[in-house]
C-alpha cells in the first residue's frame, strides 16, 4: 500500500521564499498626508530686577514706621520689585485716575467729547480741597468734561472729579472700567462725600459741603467714635488698592492697552502738568526725566493720617519708563519723613537705571 507522505515546509524553506528573487514588495505610494510636530519657540529668560534695588526697595519700606507699600515695575523690562505690594491701602485721591479713564473710554467710545459742555452748581459741591467753588455763582459755572478733567488731574479738585463721575454714571461705571479692563486688586469707593464722611464717623448731609460746617460736626463727635471710624476705613477701605496693581495699571496705560492713542497721550500729558505733591516722588526726579502723576491725601487724627500717597510714570532720557506707587496707609510720621521715603524710591529707580 502506497503511503503519501506530507513534509511540511521548514523554516529554512519559508525564509529562502521570502527572499526568493521573484517576490516583489506591494507598492504603497506616498502617504496621503504628512505630520507636522509645531515646535514651539524657546521660552525668553526673564528678565531679574536689579538685586540693589530690590533690597533697597525691601529695605525702605521695612524701615518706615507705618503701614506702607511700594510698588516698582519696569515697563520695558518687565520685572518688578515691591515691599507690601499686594495689601490693600487707601486710595483718597489716587482714585481719581480710575475716573479719568473711564471718562476718556467714554470718550473713545463716542459716548461723550471733551468739548462737551457741563454746568457745576452748588449742589455739586463736595469737601475739603475744591478750588472750583470759588467759579460757582448763581445758576452755577459753566465749562467742559476737559476743564474738569484738567482741573480734577492737576489740582485734584474733589468737586470736579465727582461731577464728571456723576456725567459717566457714578461708581458703578468706574467699577465696570476697572473689571473689564482687569487692572486687579483695585476698588472704587462711593464717591467724595460719602467716603470722607464714613472715614470722620458721620452720615453725610447736604449742608457739610459748604463753609466750615462738616468740620464743625466732625470735631462735635466723641474722640472714641472718631478713632473707631478712622479705624475702620484704614483695616479695610472701601477706595483700597494694592501698589502692585496701581503699577500695573500703569504699565497697561502707558503701552495703550486701556485708552486710545490720543486718550493715552492726553492723560499722560495731563499727569505730567500736576501741580500737586512736588516734594513728593517729583521732589528726586532728576533733570532730563519726565514725570507724571497723581497724589492722594487723606483725612488726619490725632498726628496719623489715613492715607498719603504718589503713583506715577517715570521716564528716563533713553525713553525707558518705570511705573511706581508709593502709599502710606497710616502713619505718624512726619511729612518731610513721608517725602523722604517717596524721594528714596525714584532715587533707588534711577540710581539703578540701565
Amino acid at each position: 500500500m502506497a503511503v503519501a507522505s506530507c513534509v511540511a515546509a521548514s523554516p529554512k524553506m519559508a525564509d529562502s521564499r521570502a527572499v526568493s528573487p521573484t517576490y516583489r514588495a506591494p507598492a504603497y505610494g506616498a502617504p496621503a498626508y504628512q505630520l507636522v510636530i509645531p515646535v514651539p519657540p524657546p521660552t525668553p529668560r526673564p528678565v531679574s530686577a536689579p538685586q540693589a534695588l530690590s533690597t533697597n526697595i525691601a529695605a525702605l519700606g521695612r524701615s518706615f514706621n507705618g503701614r506702607v507699600g511700594i510698588a516698582v515695575r519696569s515697563i520695558d523690562g518687565g520685572w518688578s520689585v515691591q515691599s507690601n505690594g499686594d495689601i490693600l491701602l487707601p486710595q483718597q485721591s489716587v482714585s481719581k485716575l480710575w475716573v479719568a479713564m473711564t471718562v476718556l473710554d467714554f470718550r473713545d467710545a463716542g459716548k461723550l467729547r471733551l468739548e462737551d459742555p457741563v454746568t457745576v452748581k452748588r449742589e455739586d459741591l463736595t469737601l475739603f480741597h475744591q478750588p472750583i467753588a470759588a467759579l460757582i455763582k448763581g445758576d452755577g459755572y459753566e465749562t467742559t468734561i476737559g476743564a474738569l478733567l484738567q482741573r480734577a488731574l492737576t489740582m485734584s479738585d474733589n468737586t470736579a472729579n465727582d461731577r464728571l463721575l456723576r456725567y459717566v454714571g457714578g461708581p458703578k461705571a468706574v467699577r465696570a472700567f476697572i473689571l473689564r479692563k482687569q487692572l486687579g486688586d483695585i476698588r472704587f469707593g462711593p464717591g467724595e462725600r460719602l467716603l470722607q464722611s464714613g472715614t470722620a464717623g458721620l452720615a453725610w448731609k447736604p449742608e457739610y459741603a459748604f463753609g466750615n460746617a462738616f468740620t464743625r460736626a466732625r470735631a462735635s463727635l466723641p474722640q472714641s467714635d472718631r478713632i473707631a471710624a478712622f479705624e475702620r476705613y484704614v483695616t479695610d477701605p472701601p477706595d483700597g488698592a494694592a501698589p502692585m496693581a496701581i503699577a500695573g495699571a500703569l504699565v497697561k496705560l502707558k503701552k495703550g492697552e486701556l485708552l486710545s492713542a490720543s486718550s493715552t497721550d492726553y492723560l499722560i500729558s495731563t499727569m505730567q502738568s500736576s501741580k500737586t505733591g512736588k516734594m513728593r516722588l517729583r521732589g528726586a526726579v532728576p533733570e532730563g526725566w519726565s514725570f507724571g502723576h497723581k497724589t492722594g491725601t487723606g483725612q488726619d487724627l490725632a498726628g496719623r493720617t489715613a492715607g498719603y500717597n504718589d503713583v506715577g510714570l517715570l521716564t528716563a532720557p533713553d525713553g525707558k519708563s518705570y511705573a511706581l506707587a508709593v502709599m502710606i496707609g497710616d502713619t505718624l510720621k512726619s511729612i518731610p519723613e513721608r517725602q523722604a521715603l517717596m524721594q528714596a524710591v525714584v532715587a533707588a529707580v534711577v540710581v539703578n537705571h540701565h
